[in-house]
This record gives structure tokens, C-alpha cells and sequence, in this order.
């Protein structure tokens, strides 16, 4: 497999690596041993979201008790996001984009300390991710996925969005004890 390191710290893209032939393809999808020379921990949950075109879900994170967590994506294609919320960090309140797709493999490992969002590019997409602790709704909180100041270019005007993510704050809205500190 392939790594990249980002410009945000301990956000890491993986590319599996690919054997094709004939037949179709293989490859590993996740690999303990591997995975825990990238300081990535274990993982106690897998993920499925299943959605249509123009979905946008995010931008999430829990605390207490973050997850982070392991995005692929397997039918379809999304435009990821992941932004850090880490108070003390010298990039807090940047982000990074990435196309995933079942045509690329490649994998994004978006670690506590971050909130993430994605959104559907394609008429369906399958996006698989594993989590390193359970999720917990009333651990749950967000950043609303158009905050100005961050200036995210989402390809969509008007995402189809769940009525919770309509009313998630703006970053600067948010107490400190509500981001990571």
C-alpha cells in the first residue's frame, strides 16, 4: 500500500494496494498489523452509508469519546472532507478535500480532533468506514457544512441534507468544550 501524509497532522491517505486480472480485482481492505505501524488504533465499529446523489452528511464528530475512522468508498463517488477542530493545532479550522470512489480505492484514516463530512457525487454511493470507539448520539456534534469562514467548495449548491445538519452552528460558534482541546 501507498501513504500519503496530508498537510494536517495525523490525517493520512492509504492506497491499497490493487491486483487485477481477468477475473475482476483484490485487494486488502484493512490489515491490523499494517494499519498500527500508520498509529492508527483498533477499530470497534464498521459503517455503511448508502446514498443518493446530492446527499451531503456532515461535517460530524463525538465527544466525549471521538471516533476516528477509516473512509473508503465502494459503489460510487463523494467528495470527502475532513476539518480540523483541534484547538492548539496549527492548522485548527482548515481542511482537506478528496475524491473517493470505488474507481480509485483509496482510503482516508481521519483521526479524533477532526470533523467530517462528505457528499454524493454520483446517482448512488456506498461509503464504508470503521470507527475507532462506538458511536453515541448524544455524543454527537457538528459544524454546519456552508460555514463561510471556511470556504469549503462543496460542488453543490443545494445538498439534500438531514433537518439535524440544517441547524448545526458555524465553527466560531461553538465553545471550547466543544471542540478539542
Amino acid at each position: 500500500m501507498d501513504i500519503l501524509n496530508t498537510s494536517l497532522s495525523g490525517l493520512i491517505i492509504i492506497q491499497p494496494k490493487l491486483f487485477n486480472d481477468d477475473r475482476g480485482y483484490f485487494l486488502e481492505s484493512y490489515h491490523q498489523h499494517r494499519y498500527s505501524e500508520l498509529n492508527i488504533p483498533h477499530f470497534v465499529q464498521d459503517n455503511l452509508s448508502h446514498s443518493n446523489q446530492h446527499v451531503l452528511r456532515g461535517l460530524h464528530y463525538q465527544l466525549p469519546n471521538p471516533q476516528g475512522k477509516l473512509i473508503w468508498v465502494t459503489h460510487g463517488e463523494i467528495l470527502d472532507i475532513a476539518l480540523d477542530i483541534r484547538v492548539n493545532s496549527p492548522t485548527f479550522g482548515q481542511w482537506y478535500s478528496i475524491v473517493l470512489s470505488e474507481e480509485n480505492h483509496t482510503q482516508i484514516y481521519v483521526p479524533p480532533g477532526f470533523a467530517h463530512g462528505f457528499c454524493v457525487l454520483t446517482p448512488l454511493a456506498d461509503v464504508h468506514y470503521k470507527c475507532t470507539d462506538v458511536y453515541i448520539p448524544t455524543n454527537e456534534h457538528g459544524i454546519i457544512w456552508n460555514d463561510p469562514h471556511l470556504k469549503i467548495p462543496w460542488p453543490l449548491k443545494k445538498p439534500l441534507l438531514s433537518p439535524k445538519d440544517q441547524m448545526l452552528p458555524m465553527l466560531h460558534e461553538v465553545s471550547l468544550e466543544q471542540l478539542f482541546t
